[in-house]
């Protein structure tokens, strides 16, 4: 069941906020902590709040601070943006909302509006965000002055940007549709949806639309004559009192708006009397144009009602205000209750609860993207700190990391090497290591060296090392590491920086050890591509593993898979898919399928299968249309370490793709390896993953 649900829309005014008041309203009636979240919000003038989370905070009353509720302003996400990337944007707003995650049953995300400057890159945002949340979309389109063909086209090009971009959407509501239109529309529409998806028509409702005499005062920036405390009055209508009164008073309509120059007295008294009459509807208010005000008898008059209506006054001629007030967009805020409990009523009569809740519940995220990847890496490290060793002191990128890394609390340190090296090098770097927080030890001089090298003599004695040699080989940092693992005077090691793979392992192979029921070390990285998180094994340990070597890759890579939240469904990659192929090669995958289908028969596997049915829809339907991991594989499998060893170079590098890795598996306690030409952020994610596996090793 999904936490969240994301309401989005593709153009501005669209009555989002009819949507977002209906999903608190209904929400709060299944459970107590709602929460509301608006990633990006409009530029606010000093001191004043969004408009739509002050409605929603305080008719509602949630437990939420503003500042909580939303990540960035338009123009702060702008300048984001352009100093630090979309992907730091988003690590920004992820971070921010799952603060509020934390706190709430469900989560009401609310898109952009599509005003002001930056429209350009609200849609690519929204997308975005919506995808690295993890929360399905409702989509908003307004039906106000489109024929049924423009409403059509505006849902379907809506529908189609976002699934193009592989975000889920939930369903589809088409607002502020003309009565006589609401059927077509709905039929029109139901034919060209998905089956399973939501569709909702919202007649238009004018008194949702209607602005207050406030939303025209500050439109127009005019002053108030009289009236102050009646400007949450309702304009539906409006008429420019240009005529001879008998004429005017025919124009005057329920909740009117009344235009007129300041020096028409008989218009003002003439609308006064009318709403004083049984006989004539409700005046909302009067603008008088063209910076006239009526005459000292007229304004005596008007100061000594005991009923007046609001009287506005403005510097612009009766043209340009009656232009000004047809282009006002209402918006719901949160003195107006009238209008935000019409707004929940309209959602209550037309959109179907009980099959959104149904959606909802049913509702399945389907991957898991780099960003929220990363969060959540962190965040579960942090959760059970561990102790770290890093044994390459003497590398930039190493240290580079470390500060990263004790800053933002996720792990206990010790790195290996002189410490007067270290923090001269650190010191160059303008780093600071606090040796109250990091603990550097030179392995020579060690208070734990001799008994280090007198286990290590006894551990492989049998093997013919000596307590000299052995001594010999705890003066160098991958042993001293190891031992220090070993000995549980740290949780995990990570290396690699420097030293190659089979220097950073042997220690571990010769006494860590695999785990019980593990005969064979492995390895995984875990791609960050663009839209998703892949599982690739084995692409660093393994030369040309056997069938039985295979099936042991294939089930400790989906439990690795599974373990950092990514569900596994394995491919067993080879150069032909399904029965199709033959040869030595092909056969020895299909071995090794058939081994992981015998002892696991939980897992979801495919093989052989060839990399582009893997993990390309529409290829996996047409090469293996029954199967279910064809198209969407997470955990793919390579039969020997060259053709993984390149592929995961060759995806890196031509997708950009991150790789976090390799995270060794089937040790006895976690010792991960590090490429040579690693950057600082894989030192820092390969330390975050060792973290977390040395959680399951207590």
């Amino acid at each position: 069941m999904t936490k969240s649900i994301f309401i989005a829309s593709v153009e501005p005014y669209t009555g989002k906020s009819l949507l977002a008041l209906g999903l608190v309203n209904s929400l709060l009636g299944k459970t107590q902590k709602v929460g509301y979240f608006k990633p990006i919000i409009t530029q606010q003038t000093p001191g004043q709040k969004e408009i739509h989370i002050e409605a929603i905070l305080d008719y509602f009353a949630l437990p939420i601070s503003y500042e909580d509720t939303y990540a960035f302003t338009q123009q702060e996400a702008l300048q984001h943006m352009e100093s630090e990337g979309r992907g730091e944007m988003l690590n920004t707003i992820i971070s921010k909302y799952k603060k509020l995650e934390e706190s709430c049953d469900f989560t009401v995300i609310e898109g952009s509006d599509f005003l002001g400057e930056g429209i350009a890159f609200e849609f690519e945002s929204n997308a975005a965000i919506a995808k690295n949340l993890g929360a399905p979309v409702l989509i908003i389109i307004t039906g106000e002055s489109k024929s049924t063909a423009q409403i059509i086209s505006s849902a379907l090009s809506a529908l189609q940007g976002f699934e193009s971009r592989e975000v889920q959407v939930l369903g589809l509501v088409a607002n502020r549709v003309k009565p006589e239109q609401v059927e077509d529309v709905r039929e029109l529409l139901r034919m060209q949806l998905p089956t399973d998806m939501m569709l909702t028509v919202i007649p238009w409702e004018k008194q949702l639309q209607s602005p207050t005499m406030k939303e025209i005062r500050d439109a127009l920036g005019a002053r108030v004559l009289v009236g102050e405390s009646l400007l949450t009055n309702q304009v539906d209508n409006f008429v420019t009192g240009a005529m001879m009164l008998p004429n005017f008073l025919n124009y005057i309509k329920e909740n009117v708006l009344i235009v007129t120059p300041g020096d028409r007295g008989d218009i003002i008294i003439g609308a006064l009397q009318a709403n004083l009459s049984a006989n004539y509807p409700k005046v909302a208010g009067i603008v008088l144009t063209a910076g006239t005000e009526p005459d000292e008898p007229i304004t005596r008059l008007i100061a000594g009602l005991q009923t007046v209506i609001p009287i506005l006054a403005v510097q612009q001629g009766t043209f340009g205000t009656t232009t000004a007030i047809g282009a006002i967009h209402s918006r719901i805020t949160a003195d107006n209750r009238k209008k935000i409990e019409l707004a929940i009523d309209v959602f209550e009569k037309n959109v179907d609860t009980k099959a959104l809740d149904n959606r909802l519940v049913t509702f399945h995220s389907e991957g898991i993207t780099p960003h929220m990847f990363q969060y959540q890496l962190v965040k579960a490290a942090r959760s059970q700190k561990k102790h770290i060793v890093l044994p390459e002191g003497n590398d930039d990128r190493i240290l580079k990391a470390a500060a990263r890394l004790v800053a933002q609390n996720i792990v206990d340190l010790t790195i290996l090497g002189d410490e007067a090296e270290i923090l001269a090098s650190a010191k160059r770097l303008g780093l600071t290591l606090d040796t109250s927080v990091v603990s550097i030890i030179n392995p020579a001089l060690s208070e734990n060296y001799d008994s280090y090298a007198a286990t290590l003599y006894e551990l492989r004695k049998a093997k013919n090392v000596n307590l000299d040699m052995a001594r010999d080989m705890m003066l160098d940092v991958s042993y001293f590491g190891t031992m220090m693992v070993y000995q549980g005077h740290a949780d995990g090691m990570v290396s690699g920086a420097v030293h190659t793979t089979q220097h950073t392992i042997r220690p571990a192979l010769q006494f860590i050890k695999t785990k019980p029921g593990v005969s064979l070390v492995s390895s995984v990285f875990f791609m960050c591509l663009p839209d998703r998180v892949s599982v690739f094994g084995d692409c660093a340990v393994n030369p040309n593993p056997t069938a039985a070597q295979l099936a042991e890759i294939a089930i400790s890579s989906a439990e690795s898979s599974a373990r950092f939240g990514i569900e596994p469904r394995i491919a067993m990659l080879s150069y032909s898919s399904g029965t199709s192929g033959e040869g030595e090669d092909v056969e020895k995958v299909r071995q090794a399928t058939a081994i992981v289908q015998e002892k696991r028969p939980d897992l979801k596997i495919e093989g052989p299968i060839q990399y582009d049915a893997a993990v390309d829809p529409l290829v996996g339907s047409q090469k293996l249309p029954n199967s279910e991991v064809a198209g969407r594989a997470s955990v793919l499998i390579f039969p020997d370490l060259n053709t993984g060893n390149n592929t995961y170079k060759a995806v890196q590098r031509e997708t950009g793709a991150l790789a976090i890795g390799p995270m060794l598996q089937g040790l006895n306690k976690p010792i991960n390896d590090l490429s040579r030409g690693c950057t600082v952020d894989d030192v820092f994610n390969t330390v975050v993953i060792t973290a977390i596996q040395c959680q399951d090793s207590m």
